[in-house]
């Protein structure tokens, strides 16, 4: 009768702790599921948990007045590159430009202003000030090198945290963002 009670409660522990290990697989794709159309990206499962570190730390700044409030100031009107598609508005924070990159503390988060005059946040830029940077080899974040651009003396990466990009998750230009006014800046 012992060991018959010994092999019931060890059945129930191993189906206990099968549960608890099942329901702990599953928390991650949940919080993920939460990032549709951005999750999976198709680069691995570390992009991904990037990504979510990236909207977790961000998640704060879906104002703009949370990002003013903050140290992030709108650098630009919004930026737009026909038919490629825009990049919208560029709220920068001038106290993180430096040479390191930091997943929770983005240079620039990235907006685009709705019909309805409020700006949505879109995702982030990561900026290394190309007079800082002293390596021959590119800045690198999320496995990716940053572009070099002189003309604005940056190093920068988008990485298109809250809304898909057709054209990618790391393309400088996303054709579902739209710049309403007529006073939008080309590139």
């Amino acid at each position: 009768m012992r060991t018959r009670s010994i092999a019931w409660m060890f059945g129930l522990m191993v189906t206990g702790l099968a549960l608890a290990r099942g329901a702990a697989a599953e928390t991650p794709a949940k919080d993920m599921g939460e990032a549709a159309g951005i999750v999976p990206s198709g680069f691995g499962a570390e992009v991904d948990r990037d990504i979510m570190t990236i909207r977790d730390a961000t998640a704060k700044f879906k104002t703009t007045e949370a990002a003013e409030a903050a140290g992030y100031k709108r650098v630009t009107d919004c930026v737009q590159h026909p038919p490629a598609g825009a990049m919208g508005y560029h709220f920068q924070n001038n106290d993180l430009l430096d040479t390191s990159l930091d997943l929770e503390h983005p240079e620039v988060l990235v907006y685009e202003k709705m019909p309805d005059g409020a700006f949505q946040l879109n995702g982030v830029e990561f900026l290394v000030p190309i007079s800082a940077w002293k390596s021959t080899d590119p800045p690198r974040i999320m496995g990716q090198n940053l572009t070099k651009v002189d003309s604005i003396g940056f190093y920068f990466l988008h990485v298109w945290t809250w809304k898909p990009s057709p054209s990618g998750l790391f393309a400088p230009w996303n054709p579902d963002v739209k710049c309403l006014e007529t006073s939008s800046m080309s590139h």
